[in-house]
């Protein structure tokens, strides 16, 4: 961690990083991190995101400084590009240019697929989220968190945990939570702004999707294919995407859920969870990845060509049902 501490007061121009479609935990932590170097270190940097910031998200300290991809000089060289809550280096997208021509990187993450591809590479599995591995850096390196900083970490957190429901809620991910409880976060006013600020168009789209669910296998398979059109019929954003896999998935019957989003680009993004099988595992076979219950993946094929490829992986893992 010490190479952490070096490397960020050797740099001049810093950019934090954060995943296409945009998480808590991505842009907590990122936020979190900013907090850190402007606090700690006094230097500025940049914070990219490669698509819209969902409006629940609002609530982030630091989060109007963010920039689009689209906003930043792609020919720009930065001393460190430090990317947050990314699995694989694609789910940066555009933003690969500016990690290629730094002079370090920096790769902090929990997902367990992800396959060190930076210079320096903090990754912890067994963290609830990125958000968590932070606290921990920071503490470890003595870095002051200060209120803004622990809003973003509890965001990530809370989010990345479901609310501390999901399987990846640890003993210690508790008592960060409690120290950041301590730092002065209001935890029920972070949970009405992340969970109780939906908009209309989200409710009615997430509605008609759910109306179309599919079920196979006795109900223990649940899917839905979001059409463009179905976007289009809504005026819906990929922030209307947010938690409609986890809905399949809380149907007692229901094993493995997966939702099937159709791109402008021609192919189609899936988000998988289970209440057992390994879907980071059906995701793998597609080059993506995620945690056990919790994986996604893209597949370069229309809709209902890769919903019929992932039917068949799950059918191979059917022993994981």
């Amino acid at each position: 961690m010490e190479q952490l501490n070096n490397i960020i007061k050797s740099s001049k121009n810093i950019l934090i990083a954060s995943h296409v479609n945009p998480d808590g935990d991505t842009l907590g932590s990122m936020c979190g991190l900013y907090c850190i170097i402007k606090e700690t270190f006094k230097k500025k940097c940049d914070m990219l995101v490669l698509s819209k910031v969902p409006d629940i998200y609002e609530h982030i300290p630091n989060i109007n400084k963010v920039k689009h991809i689209d906003d930043i000089d792609k020919s720009r060289e930065y001393d460190l590009v430090i990317n947050v809550d990314v699995a694989a280096l694609d789910r940066i997208c555009d933003g690969k240019i500016l990690f290629d021509k730094a002079k370090h990187t920096v790769n902090i993450d929990h997902h367990k697929t992800n396959n060190s591809y930076a210079e320096l590479n903090y990754i912890d599995p067994d963290a609830s989220s990125t958000s968590e591995v932070l606290f921990y850096i920071f503490n470890n390196l003595n870095w002051k968190i200060n209120l803004d900083c622990a809003i973003g970490l509890y965001t990530g957190i809370l989010t990345d945990t479901g609310s501390f429901r999901f399987d990846n809620t640890k003993p210690k991910t508790f008592e960060c939570a409690s120290k950041l409880v301590q730092i002065g976060v209001n935890p029920a006013d972070i949970y009405k702004k992340v969970y109780e600020s939906d908009s209309k168009t989200l409710v009615q789209f997430q509605a008609y999707c759910i109306s179309k669910a599919k079920f196979l296998d006795n109900d223990k398979i649940a899917y839905i294919l979001v059409y463009k059109k179905d976007m289009e019929k809504f005026s819906a954003g990929d922030e209307c995407m947010e938690g409609l896999t986890e809905k399949l998935r809380a149907i007692v019957t229901t094993r493995i859920a997966f939702v099937a989003k159709e791109m402008k680009s021609g192919g189609t993004k899936i988000s998988m969870r289970s209440k057992f099988a390994d879907v980071a595992q059906i995701c793998a076979k597609f080059q993506g990845g995620g945690h056990k219950y919790a994986a996604g993946c893209t597949i370069k094929a229309p809709i209902e060509e890769a919903a019929k490829k992932i039917l068949t992986e799950i059918e191979r893992n059917k022993n994981g049902l």
